[in-house]
């Protein structure tokens, strides 16, 4: 008996039993890329924290010491790295989700499995260094003598589920376009560096005039950095409003990224 496998027929859907069955697959990606992006280094896994202690340093200096931006009663270090353990993720996630077709083709073009596998094994990865730098970032906060309030830690799985629907969602989309157009992996850097500025990071959301409030809002990054710090640090009364309108828009990206890249797979061997 010969079994024909083809792409599903009207609106792409998730067979969630289809990616049970192949877990396996999905646990050995993760671990396969938590082995290559250390593979060979001299300091391992301590290369997760560098980067945003780097950062963190550097802007503390250029923009709380010379530039005088406020940091809403917290220590600047504290403020600007609770922003950076969030773009550390989504950055990570977008880059190795956009990469993920083009360098997973071999694989992608020998055996049947869900193609979702592989862009999800790059959106998830990025969690353990996340879970890292978070603790590094608990560390930070004894150093300075910040107390955390618990409303903070409550908040923070949903926070990051945020970030994982729009980094996922964003993901998909991308790397469907990067199969046929290679140009994306280029443009791609140009655009995070500019979206960085784009969210409250290294300056509090009180310095952006209110008329142009909506712009940062619809940002999905925005809510988790914003909320993190009103909920652990106190610095102001939540913005429920807020945390709904990013998770909306959070929701969207990842529907749209799942339309898209099931209406594209069929042609993922072709082009690649």
């Amino acid at each position: 008996m010969i079994q024909v496998i083809g792409p599903p027929k009207g609106w792409p859907k998730i067979d969630f039993k289809d990616i049970w069955r192949h877990r396996e697959l999905l646990y050995i990606l993760i671990w396969r890329n938590i082995k290559v992006r250390y593979k060979q280094t001299i300091v391992g896994i301590a290369w997760v924290v560098f980067q945003p202690l780097f950062n963190m340093v550097i802007f503390t200096i250029v923009f709380s010491k010379i530039a005088k931006i406020p940091s809403e009663g917290v220590p600047y270090s504290i403020f600007v790295f609770s922003g950076l353990i969030f773009w550390a993720y989504f950055n990570a996630a977008l880059y190795g989700a956009n990469m993920s077709l083009v360098e997973g083709q071999n694989i992608l073009k020998k055996v049947y499995f869900p193609r979702l596998i592989i862009p999800f094994s790059t959106t998830i990865t990025p969690l353990v260094d996340f879970i890292l730098v978070f603790l590094v970032f608990l560390g930070l906060m004894a150093y300075f003598k910040v107390t955390p309030h618990l409303l903070g830690f409550i908040l923070l799985p949903f926070l990051i589920f945020i970030c994982f629907l729009s980094a996922t969602g964003l993901g998909l989309f991308l790397a469907s376009v990067n199969v046929r157009y290679r140009d994306v992996q280029y443009i791609l850097g140009f655009v995070l560096q500019a979206m960085f500025y784009a969210v409250p990071i290294i300056y509090p959301l009180s310095v952006i005039p209110a008329a142009y409030h909506w712009l940062v809002y619809i940002n999905p990054l925005t809510a988790p950095i914003v909320l993190l710090r009103s909920t652990l640090f106190k610095t102001s009364e939540p913005d429920w409003h807020l945390l709904a309108i990013s998770f909306i828009v959070s929701a969207i990206l990842f529907v749209v990224g799942l339309i898209y890249f099931g209406r594209s797979e069929k042609y993922f061997a072709d082009e690649l």
